[in-house]
């Protein structure tokens, strides 16, 4: 065993709003990790200077930014060229006969986390890179496997042929429930005991609670109605606007006027969205607000009615913890690893049918002891899924993963068994 500090690589090589469930991630991770002042460990962040804006207020006591090296060789262009520049790829590359040829090719490390003197490398995006350090890799979900509809045949190759490559070559996987793991193990054929579960806290715990003035700003800003339900998410096919967009329509058949605000990053699906919206004539009734700040989002919880989840794939849905977390009622898909997550807090409701959805949302929309029942519900079940006890449990598996001595306190969290 080493007597100096262990030192721990996590690339955080993102652009901000890239990838919302990754940034959200290691922002979380970084502030758990921030606070924990009871070890020797040092936790380096590779990014960019100019782009990491999102993770320096998170970085405190034993963590720090760590510059990535600039230069073609550098993994650091192939993480902005896959996740900017995915959009050039799918159009030039990917449906030509070069894209069915093209090898996939995973880069290696430019030397930025081995001349650090990092112990092990936390890879914390799918793209990933190569290098001699012992790693744990983190491949989230793999839903090109089960929705292949959504990504091109070259898309769907790579993600096949990196998750595989880098799963492998990692110490250790880690996913956040325990219906990805499940997943994992039978897609990639990996060992069950290679990989793990550690779940997330919800990350608006790490922003600061909203003021008076900061609601009533955000209502006028994003001109807010006074009674409304509430889906943040990034408009991609998978996240199903387009049957919210039918069940509340449907719901207004019914005679019952649901306004839904929905915020996130506008992407290439949107057009389609905004033609269904346009063609249902729910203008008036439905609002995309775009990309909020943490402090719009904080206040977008606190004044909606309840949160409607209709995501056709998740390998947990942040949203849920994050509206248990402020006291906010939750309607949500029954699918992959979502019910796990919500337990008994949320009222779920059938994807495949979208009276069902409309029902849910209208019980939700008139029941105001329901509403009532399901915020106890969503506290108690949020309040064992902390960052703080996230980053001790990645803390006791990078000791693990380095050789270094366990606490009793590392074993225990090791060991627990897995509760989403």
């Amino acid at each position: 065993m080493s007597g100096r500090p262990l030192r721990v690589c996590l690339d955080a090589r993102l652009a901000e709003g890239v990838a919302g469930g990754i940034q959200q991630f290691v922002m979380g991770l970084a502030s758990g990790l921030s606070r924990l002042r009871d070890g020797d460990e040092e936790y380096l962040f590779l990014s960019h200077p100019e782009g990491r804006g999102w993770l320096t207020p998170h970085l405190s006591g034993p963590c720090r930014a760590l510059d990535v090296a600039t230069g073609p060789a550098s993994p650091s262009a192939s993480a902005r060229w896959l996740g900017a520049g995915m959009s050039w790829v799918k159009e030039r590359l990917v449906e030509t006969p070069l894209g069915r040829v093209v090898p996939v090719r995973i880069p290696s490390s430019d030397g930025t986390a081995e001349r650090s003197g990092a112990d092990l490398v936390h890879l914390t995006l799918q793209a990933g890179f190569r290098t001699p350090l012992p790693t744990i890799y983190q491949p989230y979900d793999l839903q090109h496997v089960h929705l292949p509809q959504f990504f091109t045949p070259w898309v769907r190759r790579w993600r096949d042929e990196t998750y595989a490559r880098l799963a492998a070559e990692a110490s250790s996987v880690v996913v956040m429930s325990s219906w990805v793991r499940d997943d994992v193990v039978r897609h990639l054929h990996l060992a069950p005991e290679k990989v793990r579960v550690i779940p997330w806290g919800p990350i608006t715990q790490e922003y600061p609670e909203p003021s008076a003035e900061e609601l009533a700003r955000t209502r006028q800003q994003l001109r807010i109605p006074e009674t409304f339900a509430l889906y943040p998410a990034q408009t991609f096919p998978h996240k199903n606007h387009l049957a919210l967009l039918e069940a509340v329509d449907l719901a207004r058949r019914r005679g019952v006027s649901i306004h839904v605000v929905c915020s996130g990053k506008q992407t290439e699906h949107y057009p389609a969205i905004a033609r269904r919206l346009a063609a249902l004539g729910l203008g008036g009734q439905v609002s995309f607000v775009g990309y909020v700040s943490p402090v719009e989002l904080q206040c977008l919880y606190r004044l909606a009615r309840f949160l409607v989840f209709p995501s056709l794939f998740e390998g947990g849905g942040m949203p849920v913890f994050e509206a248990f977390s402020a006291r906010t009622p939750v309607a949500c898909s029954n699918v992959t690893g979502v019910p796990q997550q919500a337990g008994n807090a949320a009222l779920l409701f059938d994807l495949r049918d979208r009276s069902a959805i409309a029902d849910a949302m209208i019980r939700l929309w008139n029941d105001e002891a329901l509403r009532a029942e399901l915020v106890r519900r969503g506290e108690e079940r949020v309040s064992r899924f902390t960052w703080d006890r996230t980053a001790r449990t990645y803390r006791a598996l990078y000791r693990l993963t380095a050789g270094r001595l366990l606490t009793a306190e590392d074993r225990a969290l090791l060991e627990a068994p897995p509760e989403t």
